[in-house]
């Protein structure tokens, strides 16, 4: 299991990564698999009604962008509103 510090405790990647998009979509479903550095999310957000997949990619990724230049190496996602 792949960990990091965040200062004053440790959590693991998938941790840290589901947590990094559901602060930036609050109220987001997030549901995550990987092994540490590639991952297969799902993300189910209010905020993706009337985006393109294109712009719900950039919402995830945007969210993510500290992790994407060096911890993450592939990232897989599924993003839906809730009513889909």
């Amino acid at each position: 299991m792949t960990a990091i510090s965040l200062g004053y405790r440790i959590v693991s990647m998938h941790e840290h990564v589901k947590s990094l998009i559901e602060q930036a979509l609050p109220g987001a479903k997030v549901s995550l698999e990987g092994d540490g550095c590639h991952f297969q999310a799902r993300v189910v957000a209010a905020q993706f009604d009337g985006l393109s997949t294109l712009a719900r990619h950039r919402l995830v990724y945007q969210a993510l962008s500290s992790l994407m230049k060096e911890d993450i190496h592939a990232l897989q996602l599924t993003t839906l509103t809730p009513s889909e």
